[in-house]
């Protein structure tokens, strides 16, 4: 079974209070865009149920193989429903720690694809419900489309359709904002206006009224965010902004404009659309 986790953008991020349960509550909407990891299985004929092998390829993932979201998903699975033994490939593309949620999706899909490949017939909200459990973020990729998040980011509403937006542009400048820190940094409060319904103004307006609560800290803590988001307009973008806790910036534009790399040699740079 082969498949291509995407990532996501973050279109506004507000950041409500503090949950009982440790996490926040916000609010944000979540925008799948065509950046992917490459994640792949296949079965492991005479190895008992619930066992598995795994590599990985691409960028680098740190910390301990069995604290990958890929590994937690089957396992997740496997426990409830004793699923054969697999081999599991990840080539990793979307960088880490850069707030556009690879590591989610690639739990997310490996739910759905675990779910396709052995017939468990769980639909959408089953899987959300498993994919909740290993991340906030991991139940958006299972639903995977533009969508109104709030509570944890695990709750969601479906939105007007995205209207004018014609090419997405990401930047990573390679670094990795911990998230926890990042929450450490931002004064949660209610919003004068939801997102709910500033999401459905003309993008010429988000500008002045759409905002991520992380980036007053994060760029005082690493400029060269801002600077990536000022020329990011100077390009063109009709709005920019950071995804998520950091540390990518993205532009949406309404034409083509020229090859990122030229102005960014130094950074990740993709440009494409959404999923």
């Amino acid at each position: 079974m082969l498949c291509f986790p995407n990532a996501k953008i973050n279109i506004g991020l507000n950041v409500i209070n503090k949950r009982s349960d440790g996490y926040h509550n916000i609010e944000t909407v979540f925008y799948p865009i065509g950046l992917s990891d490459i994640l792949e299985f296949v079965p492991l004929p005479g190895l008992p149920a619930g066992n598995h092998t795994f590599t990985a390829t691409g960028i680098q993932v740190d910390g301990p193989r069995e604290n990958n979201l890929c590994i937690k998903a089957y396992r997740l699975l496997a426990g409830v429903y004793n699923l054969p033994a697999i081999d599991i490939h990840l080539h990793k593309i979307i960088p880490l720690g850069a707030g556009l949620g690879g590591g989610s999706s690639d739990a997310a899909f490996m739910l759905k694809s675990l779910n396709t490949q052995f017939d468990l017939h769980l639909n959408e909200e089953q899987l959300c419900d498993y994919a909740s459990g290993l991340g906030s973020d991991c139940s958006f990729f299972i639903k995977n489309r533009p969508l109104f998040g709030y509570e944890r980011g695990n709750r969601f509403k479906e939105i007007p359709a995205l209207q004018a937006i014609t090419e997405i542009m990401v930047i990573n400048p390679g670094i990795h904002v911990d998230t926890a820190s990042a929450y450490s940094g931002v004064r949660p409060g209610l919003p004068k206006r939801s997102l709910e319904e500033l999401i459905a103004l003309p993008i010429d307006e988000w500008r002045n009224c759409i905002f991520n609560d992380f980036e007053d800290s994060v760029i005082k803590l690493h400029p060269v965010i801002g600077e990536i988001k000022n020329k990011l307009y100077q390009l063109g973008a009709v709005y920019a902004a950071m995804s998520g806790s950091g540390s990518s910036v993205y532009g949406l534009f309404k034409e083509k404009t020229a090859d990122l790399q030229a102005w960014f040699p130094d950074f990740f740079c993709w440009s494409g659309t959404t999923v």
